[in-house]
């Protein structure tokens, strides 16, 4: 397995570039590239030679999270202004404005099903679940207290800050990451607190499940490793070591095989899970890489592509093999 270079963008933004996520393909168009700035935009790009389709506005500070709808028909921008904006994919239409205090809105991932939309809740310390049809709350996850923890102050309830979100591919479990590096395991279908995973010691800001098992989950931290869990059995399976700073993104490839990482020491790794270590490092961004993503095979003409996106304003495409 390996990374090709395909092609990158310098200044693709005006500002730092923190979000990124593949858009699946309609009936009427190829898969698109969206990411997100903290120059308050959200670009969508072609997906072989990364020419720009359109800028949309709508945010009145820095976008720190994209989500893509499954259908490729919808997505969403989180920002710093604590509004989630959904709009039309092809026609940029605002199709609803969710609300939240300040804070409140971090990483966001819609559910497979495309039923319902999972926002990290960030100081709040919990998810916040809305339905896609009506755009209307419909669970609050809410992290409780680990036993023989003390009763929460507003100190020890910021270390369960809520920074990642993750659903399981079957969309029947969804897990959070916290900055305290707890992670926590919750049963979307009866809205209830399953059990926390440990091992990480800082921040988690990025987690994905495998594609190709339900269980088994893989975390990136400000501790520089990278964890496997099964995330149903409570178990880490094995932790991974080779950024020199901060994780700050990981993906799975479509085929379970391998997983991406981005990180604050500027490169991109990729890493061979059967041998449970990086196979190769990507160093071409000058600042820390906030997203990287894979696009589901059928996206692209050939091969699977891997995107990223840096601090340093850039874009890059990558092809994996």
């Amino acid at each position: 397995m390996k990374l090709a270079g395909l092609k990158s963008i310098e200044n693709a933004h005006e500002d730092s570039v923190w979000a990124t996520v593949w858009v699946p393909p309609t009936t009427t168009r190829p898969a698109l590239l969206l990411t997100g700035s903290l120059d308050e935009t959200v670009k969508l790009w072609k997906i072989d030679e990364l020419d720009l389709v359109s800028t949309n506005a709508g945010h009145c500070l820095g976008v720190v999270s994209v989500a893509a709808h499954p259908s490729g028909v919808i997505a969403a921008s989180a920002a710093l202004d604590s509004f989630v904006r959904v709009f039309d994919v092809d026609t940029n239409a605002t199709i609803a404005t969710l609300e939240a205090p300040p804070s409140e809105v971090w990483q966001m991932q819609f559910n497979p099903m495309g039923t319902a939309l999972a926002v990290a809740g960030g100081g709040t310390a919990s998810v916040k679940i809305w339905d896609t049809a009506e755009w209307k709350i419909k669970q609050t996850l809410t992290i409780p207290r680990q036993e023989g923890v003390k009763p929460q102050t507003d100190k020890t309830a910021s270390k369960k800050f809520v920074l990642s979100v993750a659903w399981s591919p079957d969309g029947r479990r969804l897990t959070c990451g916290s900055m305290d590096g707890t992670l926590s395991v919750f049963d979307t279908e009866r809205g209830k607190f399953l059990h926390h995973l440990e091992g990480h010691s800082m921040p988690v800001r990025s987690l994905v499940y495998s594609p190709v098992d339900p269980r088994v989950l893989f975390t990136g931290s400000d501790d520089s490793h990278i964890h496997i869990y099964d995330a149903e059995g409570k178990d880490l399976l094995g932790s991974m070591s080779g950024h020199k700073s901060w994780v700050l993104s990981v993906d799975a490839s479509p085929d379970g095989q391998a997983i991406v990482t981005g990180s604050s020491d500027n490169t991109v790794k990729l890493w061979d899970l059967k041998m449970r270590q990086a196979v190769q490092t990507m160093s071409n961004h000058q600042a820390p890489v906030w997203g990287v993503a894979f696009l589901n095979p059928g996206g692209a003409s050939e091969g699977i592509r891997v995107a990223s996106v840096s601090d340093d304003k850039s874009v890059s495409l990558y092809n994996y093999t």
